[in-house]
């Protein structure tokens, strides 16, 4: 509708300033002729807006013009009170500011619309985090490092332990954001020009460097985000591995391999004291899954075969090497 694309038009001027039409259009998704007859009938309605010529020109508000909220539909005041929950804020340290900015949402609404939006917000709660708990989460030391360097566009020093071989690492790298996916923080980042994915509670220390980010241009944090996401979810053909767990040591096995996991399982106390649980797994290789070997015979790899063969030539090397020793 054409008064959703006016109100927006304002939203965007008022957040980003001066902005050229063929932006506005993209945003828009419309062409730059619409965009200028749009801006006619803002003008026309009294809203101050003016277009700037030149090669640096673009549209814009008056200085100290403000618009509110008032011309949401009734399925956007919704889905603005449609949220997740509170854990990813408290992450940032802005559990409180959450609320606080809801609720003069809430009364910038039309009337009619705060009764559905209201209910929205008690009666849909999207709680991302996975069953048992998820993996630990960083301090909040840790990420307020990382959210520094990505709100002051700086580049950044990271300790990193990787998950598949525990083996640690420095990067220096080039963040575009941070990203909450399934519980588990994680930082998007250029390394050497490549995009780069790394899990936040796996960084052991992080400082933000006196030198600006050098982002590769063009790009934002979706679009790199998109790439990153897409490595994992388009795996062709996953590795299925069927490990049997003992229970005492099922919550850890969980947390570690939460990622991997193919289906939910019981918590560990609605299980009998000497039960060997069956855990269904994925991996993106033999060799990703190898990792598993680090919980000895607690966890016994039952499928597949070759899988069960490469563990056991590795533990016999292993084996060989302090035999000679003694």
């Amino acid at each position: 509708m054409r008064s959703d694309r006016l109100l927006s038009i304002m939203l965007l001027l008022q957040t980003h300033g001066q902005l050229p039409a063929a932006t506005l259009a993209e945003r828009l998704e419309v062409s730059v002729r619409t965009v200028m007859r749009d801006v006619e009938a803002l003008s026309a309605a009294g809203v101050p807006v003016y277009t700037v010529r030149g090669p640096h020109g673009g549209i814009a508000l008056l200085p100290g013009f403000r618009t509110d909220v008032t011309g949401l539909t009734s399925d956007e005041a919704r889905a603005l009170f449609v949220l997740l929950s509170d854990r990813a804020y408290a992450d940032l340290g802005l559990g409180r500011a959450i609320g606080s900015a809801l609720r003069k949402v809430m009364a910038a609404l039309p009337a009619p619309y705060r009764p559905d939006a209201d209910l929205a917000s008690r009666r849909i709660l999207i709680d991302p985090v996975r069953w048992r708990g998820g993996p630990s989460r960083p301090a909040a030391d840790g990420l307020g490092v990382l959210q520094r360097a990505v709100f002051t566009d700086r580049r950044l020093r990271l300790r990193y332990q990787h998950g598949e071989d525990g083996r640690v690492r420095s990067y220096t790298v080039d963040p575009y954001g941070l990203v909450h996916k399934a519980g588990v923080w994680y930082l998007v980042a250029d390394h050497r020009g490549e995009p780069r994915l790394f899990r936040a509670d796996r960084a052991l220390s992080a400082g933000v460097l006196d030198q600006p980010v050098q982002r590769r241009d063009g790009l934002e944090l979706g679009d790199v985000w998109d790439v990153l996401r897409r490595r994992i979810d388009d795996i062709p053909a996953p590795v299925p591995v069927t490990v049997g767990v003992r229970r005492e040591i099922l919550g850890r096995f969980l947390r570690v391999h939460q990622a991997d996991l193919a289906e939910p399982h019981l918590p560990a106390d609605a299980l009998p004291e000497d039960h060997r649980v069956t855990v269904e797994l994925r991996f993106r290789s033999l060799g990703a899954a190898q990792a598993l070997l680090a919980f000895g015979a607690d966890a016994e790899v039952l499928a597949p075969v070759e899988l069960r063969r490469a563990l056991a030539r590795r533990a016999a090397e292993a084996a060989a090497r302090y035999a000679d020793e003694t």
